[in-house]
């Protein structure tokens, strides 16, 4: 057997609250080889990769390097044994050239100053062995979210990372961006790094790595080969035993998606506008409507407008030009608390900013519509009792993982708080569902399962009239559920596709990209004729 190059063994992780996150967890990593690890939201995966990287302690356990039992006690520690992590949320500055970005907090001097031809030269060199097409003197603010990518992996590899942590690579990419991210993988693998692929695309694990291991619980179920390998201790494993495994049955099922039958438009954005503080235009002149009884899909790239669109639909952002409706009735005349009570339902993509009040627990932040029923009141009082059992319910339905209700929300991981706003927007059981659901990257960050019963529930409201607008980064998402999909890119409508069962995502990342565009005349239908 090959020496493994890192050993976790018997890691265990209780934090002071008494949440049991790792539990005799043995992890196994060996030279030159791509390992995904997976597991549901909370089932311990993204703790156990922050204990490599020195963001948390173990309680107990060992971590071995090299042959060598090492102990990390911060990320500046993991960094200077070759541990390296690239963040799903980058940390970039966005002002900054490529090169400075790289060499931030680790500069090159040559004598009191720092040589800037010295790190660019460095720059130039990785980028040449591992085969990533940086500018060193771009600004990152004017690159692509795949370029933003690489340089994070170039910045690892820059101060010298063997094992290098991903930590969901791919959600934000176009599957051109992820073909070449993984070639890239693939070279660094081949040069005798170390990969850890952490993801909850199947497929993807499938297609990138070699090994996988799987949590659930806190526990890992054990470590498997994916590509045929007869290595003692493990074996070969599908798609669907590997979802078996996380989530205790299977979860890769079909939705059974009957056509969609829509009616009256719901929602109409006509000649909107958004421009930032340096007048900068973010939505440039959007028309397109949303019927009852439909699934409208919004793909792009992330950054391209998606969340000014979404902040003027929600009444969260005041429109600069042009208008927003909503069963006819006009957003401007509305505030944020009645477009939310009365207008629609909404899933926000920052749920800890938007979504939940962290600092309060489950069952207040599943009861906002239901504080002026009549059967939750008594007098000026609330039925405390009721609103409990309700709560309880309720997320038993959705599968949070809670002790109670009573739980604060802060508490849970994001998969869970996720659970919890799906739970009270899309339940008939915590509020009165209105016309139209906004449903804002639904399913980024949970597990299969969750992801599964919320798609089911989104085209369960879809059949009983509710129009949904559908904003996702995961283009498979967007073609297993819309009926019809509107491409943005730099603020613009650049491809309306009314009928999604033939369209693929190498298609629409042609769009999402700028390749490809459509003309006016052909985007002109995404109205229905209402413009």
């Amino acid at each position: 057997m090959e020496q493994d190059v890192l050993r976790m063994e018997g890691i265990t992780k209780i934090y002071g609250n008494g949440i049991l996150a790792n539990d005799n967890v043995d992890f196994y990593l060996r030279q030159g080889e791509i390992h995904a690890l997976m597991g549901e939201n909370g089932a311990g995966k993204s703790t156990l990769m922050k204990i490599l990287f020195g963001m948390e302690k173990p309680t107990s356990g060992k971590i071995i390097l090299n042959g060598t039992e090492v102990s990390i006690p911060n990320s500046a520690s993991a960094l200077s044994m070759g541990i390296g992590m690239v963040h799903q949320h980058f940390m970039l500055v966005p002002s900054l050239t490529v090169t400075e970005n790289l060499i931030l907090g680790n500069e090159p001097h040559k004598g009191a100053l720092i040589d800037l031809r010295q790190a660019r030269e460095k720059v130039r060199e990785l980028s040449e062995t591992y085969h990533f097409a940086l500018d060193p003197d771009a600004r990152v603010k004017d690159l692509s979210v795949g370029m933003k990518q690489q340089i994070e992996i170039l910045k690892a590899l820059y101060r010298g990372a063997k094992i290098l942590i991903l930590d969901e690579p791919t959600a934000v990419l176009t599957p051109q961006e992820t073909e070449v991210l993984f070639k890239q993988l693939k070279n660094l693998r081949d040069n005798g790094h170390v990969l850890i692929f952490i993801s909850h695309k199947i497929r993807e694990v499938i297609e990138i790595c070699d090994r996988v291991t799987i949590m659930r619980s806190g526990k890992s179920m054990g470590v498997y080969n994916i590509h045929g390998d007869t290595l003692k201790g493990t074996k070969d494993i599908t798609e669907e035993e590997i979802s078996r495994l996380m989530v205790g049955r299977s979860a890769i099922l079909e939705l059974n998606k009957t056509p969609a039958e829509p009616k009256d438009i719901v929602l109409k954005v006509k000649g909107a506008l958004s421009v930032d503080l340096e007048r900068k235009v973010r939505v440039n002149h959007v028309n397109f409507a949303v019927r009852k009884g439909e699934i409208l899909g919004v793909a792009g790239v992330e950054g391209n407008g998606q969340a000014e669109l979404v902040s003027m639909i929600t009444g969260m952002m005041p429109l600069d030009q042009g208008d927003v409706t909503i069963e006819e009735i006009s957003i401007k005349e509305k505030t944020i608390r009645q477009i939310r009570t009365e207008l629609l339902s909404y899933i926000p993509q920052d749920r800890l900013t938007y979504g939940v009040v962290s600092g309060t627990d489950i069952r207040n932040n599943l009861i906002p519509f239901l504080t002026e029923r009549k059967e939750y009141r008594k007098g000026i009082l609330l039925k405390t009792k009721a609103l409990k059992k309700l709560a309880d319910e309720v997320a038993k339905d959705y599968s949070v993982k809670c002790d109670s209700s009573e739980q604060y929300v802060g508490m849970l991981s994001g998969g869970n708080m996720q659970k919890v706003v799906a739970a009270r927007e899309l339940s008939d059981r915590t509020r009165k569902i209105p016309p139209l659901i906004v449903a804002d990257q639904p399913s980024r960050g949970i597990d299969i399962g969750a992801t599964t019963f919320i798609h089911r529930k989104l085209l369960e409201l879809r059949d009983a009239g509710c129009g949904v607008l559908l904003i996702s980064a995961d283009l498979n998402e967007i073609l297993e559920l819309s009926d019809s999909v509107i491409v943005l890119y730099d603020g613009e409508i650049s491809g309306y596709f009314p009928d999604t069962r033939k369209l693929t995502e190498r298609e629409l990342g042609q769009y999402m990209l700028g390749v490809k565009r459509q003309t006016e005349e052909e985007v002109g239908g995404v109205c229905h004729g209402a413009i």
